[in-house]
């Protein structure tokens, strides 16, 4: 099942607030009730053509996002460092999220901001201390991640949180995939049509049932938390006023354009 949250088109029974829906084919979208992270999923009568509304980020963490760095051994080695021993965590503000299409702010502060490909992993109820064998009974499901980086901000400050802090800078989409199953897809990074970023995902060093063992010792995750899964080597900077898109090979593709320097 994939789980959308769309801007209904203009004049639309249900109002102009962003709305919940299920992708019932490549086209269609049968509108839900609420929140199905919250109130389950109840099938509404309205439905619309995909191209006629607004994909939104298919959820607004209530909480936080948590990101793992150097997850990937190429990329460990770009940064030049090596594979960590266990996974490195950092979190990302809520506020930074925005969804497909929307644009990707290039603060005033940044000579340099960089694309990064990730799996992303929705969160469906509150969890501490999950063993790796029941971290499927966590996961609501998938979405695509851009974790945007302000890398010359990052190697300034020494430390991830600015850098990787901004309003805009954790897109996410097109939609929730409950079903989707991580094993070797590919995850890309294409820059103005140009391919930078592709490997596996099985290439990750720590995969997700070890990653949300690993974070759930450290915190409480909440329904709606995010945990992005790290990126492969090729990561670089964007193009201001260009177009960057993010795939998941049977996930989707997450499209943002890069505004002018700010």
């Amino acid at each position: 099942m994939r789980i959308v949250r769309f801007a209904p088109p203009a004049g639309s029974a249900l109002g102009t607030d962003p709305h919940f829906g299920i992708l019932e084919d490549d086209t269609t979208i049968r509108a839900i009730a609420s929140d199905p992270l919250y109130a389950g999923i109840f099938k509404e009568e309205a439905t619309f053509n995909l191209s006629d509304v607004r994909l939104l980020a298919p959820v607004i963490p209530r909480s936080k996002v948590v990101c793992v760095g150097k997850n990937y051994a190429d990329h460990a080695a770009e940064m030049g460092g090596e594979v960590p021993e266990e996974p490195i965590i950092f979190i990302k503000p809520n506020t930074s999220v925005i969804g497909p299409d929307d644009v990707i702010q290039w603060p005033s502060t940044s000579e340099r901001i960089d694309h990064e490909a990730e799996l992303a992993v929705v969160i469906s109820k509150i969890c501490k201390e999950v063993p790796r064998e029941k971290a499927n009974d966590v996961i609501f499901g998938y979405t695509v991640a851009n974790d945007v980086t302000a890398r010359d901000l990052q190697k300034k400050d020494g430390q991830w949180s600015r850098a990787k802090g901004f309003d805009s800078f954790c897109p996410l989409g097109p939609w929730i995939d409950t079903e989707f199953n991580p094993a070797s897809q590919l995850v890309t990074a294409r820059v103005n049509g140009e391919i930078k970023q592709s490997a596996p995902l099985s290439d990750m060093v720590f995969d997700v049932p070890f990653i949300i063992e690993f974070v759930t010792k450290v915190m409480t995750l909440l329904p709606g938390d995010v945990i992005l899964t790290g990126t492969p080597s090729g990561i670089g900077p964007m193009i201001a006023g260009g177009e960057v898109v993010v795939s998941v090979d049977g996930l989707g593709s997450l499209r943002n354009k890069v505004s002018q320097r700010g």
